[in-house]
């Protein structure tokens, strides 16, 4: 008993000091308190603040910034809907746009309970046949299950249940649009759709959009053994979506997203992040961010992957390179995993820094 009591102490020191302290066999790593003599500042990158960064999305999106300002200022969701009717229902951009909206208004709700996110309600109300609208309504009620209910709990089916309704009538008023078909895969995923039905969503979306990487990973986490498949289903499909992608796709990635579905919780493996299998999906992840179109509405997406595997693979280099696109903005896996987004991408970042400098780097020798 002296035994299990020993170690359960040692699991839960090493969990306290674990997201703080990173050694390396040469020297250490360590991160010290802000403004010591020996602290690594982010700052000097010129990386954000950490309670400056936006949450609401994965990367710029000027455009729906600038809506997003004014509809939360004015409470007026006509500049919304005017932004995604100019949108194209093709590609990833539409769905990312439909997520930030979706996320603005809940987390308003969450700020002020009964009174936050009056817009969307003001919109469906004002313009019920409106396909934006719908598509907004449905993937706000999919983020207020997650966010508000447990799942398997009547509360969290019943909005669910809302949701595949909503979902149903969105794709009812644009039938040509993928989104309200991706929306429901989260539906799909929290009410426990039996695979033949799943498989029925899946290839409504895939007439519409076969190299969705926003549809992939939503396909992913259902079939991932956490939820209703195992980890060799979650790889199977992840190395043939990667291996029939075409060029300059982010879906040659997805393999690094099904190592992350399947994180253990304990790392007891010693270079676990060094490994065969985490080092080849962190190379065609690599692969897939340097092939893909510099505008890639998923390039952040996976940059933001990135920078944790690379930090935990102790690649400062590369992962300062990530950063350095993305920062500014954390609305992104695996930052929307924490509670506090913001401050779990400062530790890795503030990680990064440290490790790029004790080994040598500095601002002058970043690339630009």
């Amino acid at each position: 008993m002296e035994i299990l009591w020993f170690l359960i102490a040692l699991c839960m020191l090493a969990a306290v000091i674990g997201p703080v302290v990173l050694r390396r066999r040469a020297g250490g790593i360590r991160l010290v308190a802000p403004g010591s003599p020996d602290a690594a500042d982010p700052a000097d990158y010129g990386f954000v603040r950490q309670e400056l960064l936006d949450v609401r999305m994965p990367g710029p999106d000027q455009d729906l910034e600038d809506v997003l300002e004014v509809v939360q200022r004015s409470q007026d969701w006509r500049a919304a809907a005017q932004l995604l009717a100019g949108t194209p229902k093709e590609g990833e951009v539409r769905w990312q746009r439909v997520q930030a909206f979706a996320g603005a208004a809940s987390l308003e709700l969450a700020q002020q309970p009964g009174e936050g996110g009056r817009w969307l309600r003001a919109w469906r109300a004002e313009s019920p046949k409106d396909a934006g609208g719908a598509q907004v309504h449905a993937e706000f009620l999919v983020q207020q299950a997650w966010r508000t209910s447990t799942p398997g709990t009547d509360d969290f089916r019943i909005i669910l249940e809302e949701a595949r309704t909503v979902c149903g009538e969105a794709a009812l008023l644009a039938p040509g649009d993928p989104v309200p078909y991706i929306t429901e895969l989260a539906v799909a995923r929290g009410l426990a759709y039996p695979e033949p039905e799943f498989d029925q969503l899946w290839a409504k979306i895939l007439d519409r959009a076969p190299d969705h990487m926003g549809a992939h990973l939503a396909a992913l986490s259902y079939r991932s053994e956490k939820w209703h498949g195992s980890r060799e289903a979650a790889d199977a499909f992840a190395t043939a979506a990667a291996a029939r992608a075409p060029q300059g796709s982010l879906l040659a990635a997805l393999p690094l997203f099904a190592v992350y579905e399947h994180l253990p919780e304990v790392n007891l493996v010693r270079g676990f992040y060094q490994s065969a299998v985490v080092t080849k999906a962190m190379e065609g992840a690599l692969y897939a961010v340097h092939a893909a179109r510099p505008d890639d509405p998923m390039l952040a997406h996976v940059r933001h992957l990135l920078i944790l595997f690379l930090v935990r693979a102790e690649r400062w280099s590369e992962a300062m390179n990530q950063l350095r696109h993305v920062d500014g903005h954390v609305g992104a896996l695996p930052w929307t995993h924490s509670p506090d987004p913001a401050a779990d991408y400062a530790v890795y970042r503030a990680l990064a820094v440290a490790g790029y400098e004790a080994n040598g780097g500095s601002p002058a020798t970043l690339p630009g």
